[in-house]
């Protein structure tokens, strides 16, 4: 039976104006074919054609904006003029499918990899290899930030979306656990949600520079950590708060399934994604996530009424023509699991091809949280 879409296939306006086309986002994945330089291949031109048509919004693969912090072989960059070309081809190949298309912008921190690094990487403190960072440098990838979102504006995306999920560097400025600092940027509940809200706040004052009140800012989380200082609910509750005092346009939370229920700081009978979305409190959209592959899972987790967009990963890597299949009631056809023997059918470049072949949850680290 043909799953009803109907509701999704509404449009949202944002607070500055803008009109999404439906409730349906490309969630941000990594995908590692670009090449060292950080520039769009053959292999990325590939693998992006086509596989948006029909999503109201495109997020891109996480955009590296400094240089001592990829995580990622193949990870796309947006540090300086000479990554415009490549960032310009990925929105116009993204807009041409019908999508608006939104720049994600990050830093791995202590998740960087050395070797891609020049053997060094940092973190707001000393731990997992990583050297701890000097108040000078924490401004300067503050500045980094700006930066990228000041690339974003003239390579002619929509928006950026400020990666501040999945334990890279954002989010351990934030948590207790990463954050042993005894400066201005450690400490107090508040001195460590001063390094997020400071690249909102430049972020900001970088767009606010276009004179382009139509570009989208938005900023994606993760709700709770592990460990006896990891963040809680609670803490997440103080962070989004501090976040809609500042023009977002809207919050994306980042979860391995949208049912799993609170571990500390909230009601713990009920689901994260329930509790989100009654504190945000429709005061900005809220983009819900987390292991949705079938239509039916799909419009399911949309009908819980927990998320305003609904963000999709996984299905969207393995089916790069989801809404055809949908739209044209062959829902029979989608792929829950990746097959061997259909390797061209998804288009990946060979580094991202052999992950998945590492076995039947060999998808990128990100895509497991």
């Amino acid at each position: 039976m043909k799953t009803d879409f109907s509701k999704l296939y509404q449009p949202i306006k944002f607070n500055n104006g803008v009109e999404i086309k439906n409730r349906l986002v490309v969630a941000p994945m990594t995908h590692c074919a670009s090449d060292e330089n950080g520039h769009i291949t053959d292999e990325e031109r590939n693998y992006l054609r086509d596989r948006f048509n029909g999503f109201g919004m495109f997020i891109s693969a996480c955009v590296l904006v400094h240089p001592n912090g990829k995580a990622f072989h193949g990870q796309p960059e947006a540090i300086g003029v000479e990554d415009l070309p490549s960032l310009s081809e990925v929105a116009q190949i993204a807009k041409a499918q019908g999508t608006t298309a939104i720049l994600q912008i990050h830093h791995g921190g202590h998740q960087s990899i050395p070797a891609l690094n020049n053997g060094e990487i940092v973190a707001p403190s000393a731990m997992n290899g990583a050297r701890e960072l000097t108040d000078s440098e924490i401004r300067e990838i503050i500045a980094g930030f700006a930066n990228a979102a000041d690339l974003a504006v003239q390579a002619g995306y929509d928006g950026v979306e400020i990666h501040g999920a999945n334990g890279y560097l954002i989010q351990q400025f934030y948590s207790a656990e990463s954050n042993q600092r005894t400066d201005e940027w450690g400490g107090s509940r508040e001195n460590r949600m001063k390094f997020p809200l400071a690249v909102v706040d430049a972020v900001t004052a970088a767009v606010a520079k276009h004179n382009r009140p139509d570009f989208i800012i938005g900023y994606r989380f993760s709700p709770e950590e592990p460990g006896e200082n990891g963040l809680t609910m609670t803490d997440t509750y103080a962070l989004i708060d501090a976040l809609l005092e500042k023009p977002l346009q809207y919050l994306h939370v980042s979860l391995h399934n949208f049912y799993n229920h609170a571990r500390r700081g909230a009601d713990e009978t009920k689901t994260r994604m329930e509790l989100l979305h009654a504190h945000i409190n429709g005061r900005l959209p809220f983009i819900g996530v987390g292991n949705l592959i079938t239509p039916k899972q799909i419009a399911d987790a949309f009908d819980t009424g927990w998320a305003d967009m609904v963000a999709l990963g996984k299905t969207v890597l393995l089916n790069p023509d989801l809404l055809d299949l949908v739209n044209s009631g062959r829902e029979d056809e989608v792929h829950t699991e990746i097959d061997p023997a259909q390797k061209d059918r998804y288009r990946y470049g060979e580094f991202l091809w052999n992950i998945n072949m590492q076995g039947p949850n060999g998808f990128l680290p990100e895509l497991k949280k």
